[in-house]
């Protein structure tokens, strides 16, 4: 049991570095464009991560829960993923990159089930389709951004960059609160997931064979907690990167990169796909960004956090392959 809590502790971290890691994601853009202070907006972006809750379903969760085979799964197999995925988190924070939590969890668990029990042991359908979200997701924002951005520039192009400004600035409130709400609903999701598969693993919760697992209300209410959290602790460093390095935004720029994001992130949760928050809004600024001027983008820039993209996945997996070596080495139960 004492395992079991500490594991639980170890997630609820992971969800509070998601938060701190993240929020360059929910409020880059808001902060860039002087709408809010970053201590308001970071306040406004934890209340909305927070009730996130009462929008979806958790089929995230639930995804998560069964990625790995219930007969591989073992307490120290999801605290060595849970290592690798925030030590990784870690690392790119530090380096100012604004990679995947989400994508970091799932190469976290790949790693330490591959080195347990092979590939067989991970559901393969959930990390397909988590591939092929790591194109559509920002592919889905750049697009969205650029078309939201040319319907912007085509209808209000005629009026005067103070007025549309003014206009856009209180939009913008509206936009960032929809996109805290996608990213506290998608990525609160992967930390319950998480503890489900613990308590499963603990024989703490039963699934009937087949069927998605349940995430009890009190696993849901801690891990929305704990990311909201995480938001208002900050993430200052990725924040210049998302929202001052790539491209230069204004208030009506800032909001087509949020509601595109949030209109990905919602159209993901519903589908039950765990998808990159950080993919997502970095691919809608590059899309409202090129609009307006396609030298705008910084490509070096955004040339970087592409190949952060593509390591995340190897990179946390490897951190917990070893961290499940050492830890069985240890005299730890596999």
């Amino acid at each position: 049991m004492e395992f079991l809590i500490a594991i639980i502790a170890i997630a609820l971290v992971f969800d509070f570095i998601n938060g701190f890691h993240d929020a360059a994601n929910s409020i880059a853009t808001v902060v860039s464009t002087r709408v809010l202070s970053p201590m308001l907006a970071v306040v406004w972006a934890a209340f909305f991560n927070f009730v996130a809750f009462l929008f979806f379903q958790t089929k995230v969760a639930g995804n998560i829960a069964k990625g790995v085979d219930p007969a591989a799964a073992s307490l120290t197999l999801v605290a060595a993923g849970l290592v690798g995925a925030i030590i990784w988190d870690l690392l790119t924070w530090w380096w100012a990159l604004p990679t995947s939590s989400s994508h970091a969890l799932l190469g976290g668990l790949a790693g330490a089930a591959i080195v347990k029990a092979g590939f067989g042991a991970l559901d393969g359908a959930l990390f397909l389709k988590t591939g092929i979200f790591i194109v559509i997701s920002p592919t889905l924002g750049l697009v969205l951004g650029a078309i939201l951005m040319r319907l912007v520039m085509q209808f209000f192009g005629r009026f005067k960059p103070s007025s549309i400004d003014r206009s856009f600035r209180r939009l913008q409130l509206v936009s960032a609160a929809l996109y805290s709400i996608g990213h506290g609903g998608n990525d609160a999701q992967k930390t319950m997931g998480i503890i489900v598969a613990a308590l499963m693993a603990g024989n703490l919760l039963s699934v009937p064979h087949g069927e998605k697992p349940g995430v009890p209300l009190w696993v849901v209410l801690i891990c929305h907690a704990a990311m909201g959290l995480g938001t208002l602790a900050g993430g200052w460093r990725i924040i210049r990167t998302m929202g001052m390095r790539i491209t230069k935004l204004v208030p009506s720029g800032g909001f087509c990169a949020e509601t595109s994001g949030a209109a990905t992130l919602f159209l993901a949760t519903s589908l039950g796909v765990p998808v990159s928050t950080t993919h997502t809004i970095t691919g809608s600024i590059i899309g409202v960004g090129s609009v307006r001027k396609f030298s705008a983008v910084r490509w070096g820039v955004a040339g970087r956090i592409i190949w952060a993209w593509i390591l995340t996945i190897p990179g946390s997996a490897a951190i917990s392959a070893a961290s499940y070596f050492i830890a069985t080495k240890l005299g730890l139960p596999p």
